[in-house]
């Protein structure tokens, strides 16, 4: 009997890295681009957890009742913008990498103006 195995495809896959000698100038910027969105992506992600703490820390003082529940929401929420703001930082780093084995492997693109 042959089992076919199912796969989650919920969640991001990791292509496979090509090396550095095959790697053609279009696969850097493909490179390039993919940190970039991802950047973008953790630059959001800071917003909206930012967002949603201080929508928990004004229903804290709206809500006395349930302040508690509500200040461990907010930190959470901050929390998450911090590791948000580090996954963007990650993904800045990323890039400005692929940028120079970019650079290195096809040299600098010189502009006349």
């Amino acid at each position: 009997m042959s089992e076919k195995k199912h796969h989650s495809h919920h969640f991001h896959h990791h292509k496979e890295v090509k090396p550095a000698g095959e790697m053609t100038k279009k696969d850097y910027e493909k490179q390039v681009k993919h940190h970039k969105h991802l950047e973008h992506v953790g630059k959001l992600g800071a917003v909206a957890a930012v967002t949603v703490a201080r929508h928990e820390k004004h229903m804290a003082k709206k809500d006395p009742e349930n302040a508690h529940k509500h200040k461990i929401k907010e930190e959470i929420a901050a929390t998450v913008a911090v590791g948000s703001i580090g996954f963007a930082i990650h993904e800045h780093h990323q890039k400005k990498e692929a940028k120079k084995e970019k650079q290195s492997a096809f040299g600098k693109k010189h502009h006349l103006f």
